[in-house]
């Protein structure tokens, strides 16, 4: 079993890694908002990581590689809420009351937001569900239940996500007294919303 779920570590972990929405919206959450709202939206992050590692355990994402109706659905269902929430954050950028105070802004997001937002991200991710129908099967340990064995993956995974975005998040706290200029933080809002509205597109024109 051990054997398993290292070698599913140094995969999921690699995939943590490389920089994509997750992390963008990790950033411009703990550069706009604060740590708690960072957090918020890691933990939005790894309760999605988890739904997608049960579903792919008990064969639900299974429809996802069956069915090319169902993946194109959620995929366009996905790009386009990340190209509305990237039109947003610039529209946000251009309001002349986005100022901040003590490094949040003043019309900061909820942590129930900043979590929704983190968790419909990686749901409405069908590519997700894919790597994880995908890879799990490959390091499912035979003496665990199905459920069982991608419960402990999908945490393994989690754990991962969850030391790499605080890495992140410390990191912009050593840049706290620059990120916390307006000007700055509008740009943060402008820049992130352009990635968005880039993956969004990539996400739409994308194929299975």
């Amino acid at each position: 079993m051990l054997t398993a779920v290292l070698g599913f570590a140094v995969v999921a972990g690699l995939l943590t890694l490389v920089p994509g929405i997750d992390t963008a919206l990790v950033l411009r959450a703990s550069v706009t908002q604060g740590t708690s709202a960072a957090y918020a939206t890691v933990l939005g992050i790894c309760a999605g990581l988890l739904a997608w590692g049960v579903a792919a355990a008990v064969g639900i994402a299974a429809i996802l590689t069956a069915s090319q109706l169902a993946y194109e659905l959620l995929r366009l269902a996905g790009a386009g809420y990340l190209i509305v929430l990237g039109i947003r954050l610039i529209v946000q950028a251009r309001k002349p009351g986005a100022t901040t105070t003590g490094g949040v802004t003043s019309g900061r997001d909820s942590t129930l937001t900043c979590f929704r937002r983190g968790l419909l991200t990686n749901l409405l991710n069908p590519k997700i569900g894919v790597f994880y129908m995908a890879v799990l099967p490959q390091f499912m340990p035979a003496d665990l239940a199905p459920l069982s064995a991608g419960l402990l993956l999908a945490m393994v995974h989690v754990v991962e996500s969850l030391m790499w975005f605080s890495l992140l998040i410390w990191g912009t706290g050593l840049m706290r007294t620059w990120l916390e200029r307006p000007n700055v933080q509008k740009w943060i809002d402008r820049v992130t919303g352009g990635v968005l509205i880039g993956f969004g597109i990539k996400v739409a024109v994308s194929r299975a």
